[in-house]
């Protein structure tokens, strides 16, 4: 069932306010020696296995599960953002690096795919596309990227290297934007908890489906939901077939991503290497600032990531069923499909 967004502000976990994050209990996690002697012992134990492929029943953690149903909780029904840190990253090269992040996240739900080719852990690195290059999506150049939500309930990344200089994360509380622009503006909070339009990715060569909908804001059962890619909106706008944007809702998104970009609404960090990150897409916007790499191929910046399907989900709006697949609460659902060739 979808609801009618509510007139009074939110009031939920989920809702903090720029740096006050780092203050909070559920925001970052240092992991103890026994808990990293236990990841790095569950890592060796596969090491012949390709990351993706390690299955959860070959693994166990008596030090770490119980830390990690816990940030599986926090996720949905905290501030829906943890950085874990203390992995001796100098330690592991970029496969034994890649099995511990896929141990922690599989624990936490399960992986999806994020390309037509079915790719599971996706790299982060600048690939040097041309800015017209089919290929090129956000992750793979070294471009500032707005401020976002991908295409699944959890988003993890793990960092393998970092840039020279730049590259930093910045999340921002999206009950904290609903609650600004409520204030501000009422009249565009009502237009960004209306359908919009967006365009297939050029990458998303799996999906049959050209375009969808989707609200920014949006409630079902009593739950909030936001959801965000711009890019893929003003592709909608820009195509022959599709309405174009009108003023308010051109204002309304330019709001969104001003209100962002708030240092007393948004939180600002660097990954280093070793460090791990996670947010839930429904409640938070995420982005990468500009960063510059360092000239040497194997320096460069280099981030694995994870889109996660969570077993204690929130239910959605119906409209996200054709991005997403399905929207009951806790059900397998996001990811691109993987590209059939005929």
């Amino acid at each position: 069932m979808v609801d009618a967004a509510p007139r009074q502000p939110l009031d939920h976990p989920s809702l903090w306010r720029g740096q006050d994050l780092r203050a909070r209990a559920d925001w970052e996690i240092n992991f103890t020696e026994p808990e990293i002697e236990e990841l790095l012992l569950a890592s060796d134990s596969c090491a012949d296995t390709p990351a993706e492929e390690i299955e959860l029943t070959d693994i166990e953690l008596p030090q770490l599960a119980s830390r990690l149903a816990r940030v599986q909780h926090d996720l949905e029904h905290g501030s829906g953002a943890v950085f874990m840190r203390g992995l001796p990253a100098g330690d592991l090269d970029q496969a034994a690096l890649a099995r511990v992040f896929w141990i922690i996240a599989a624990h936490l739900g399960s992986p999806l795919s994020q390309s037509a080719e079915g790719e599971l852990i996706f790299s982060v690195a600048d690939a040097g596309y041309a800015p017209d290059d089919p290929r090129t999506r956000g992750p793979n150049t070294r471009r500032k990227l707005s401020y976002h939500t991908d295409r699944c309930d959890v988003i993890g990344f793990c960092c393998h290297r970092q840039a020279k200089s730049g590259g930093e994360n910045r999340i921002v509380s999206s009950m904290a934007l609903y609650n600004e622009i409520l204030k501000q503006r009422p009249d565009l909070l009502a237009v960004l908890c209306e359908p919009f339009y967006y365009l297939r990715h050029t990458v998303d060569g799996g999906n049959d489906k050209p375009w969808c909908q989707q609200r920014v804001f949006s409630f079902c059962e009593g739950h909030f939901a936001a959801n965000l890619l711009r890019v893929l909106i003003n592709r909608a706008h820009a195509h022959p077939d599709l309405p174009d944007l009108t003023a308010q809702q051109v204002e309304a998104l330019d709001l969104v991503e001003t209100l962002a970009d708030d240092p007393h609404l948004h939180c600002s960090f660097r990954q280093e290497p070793g460090d791990l990150f996670f947010v839930n897409n429904w409640v938070n916007l995420h982005r990468r600032t500009e960063f510059e790499d360092w000239p040497e191929p194997d320096r460069r910046r280099h981030i694995l990531r994870i889109w996660l399907s969570m077993p204690n989900s929130r239910p959605l709006d119906p409209l996200f069923a054709d991005n997403y697949g399905s929207v009951e609460a806790g059900a397998l659902r996001g990811g691109m499909k993987a590209k059939v060739e005929n």
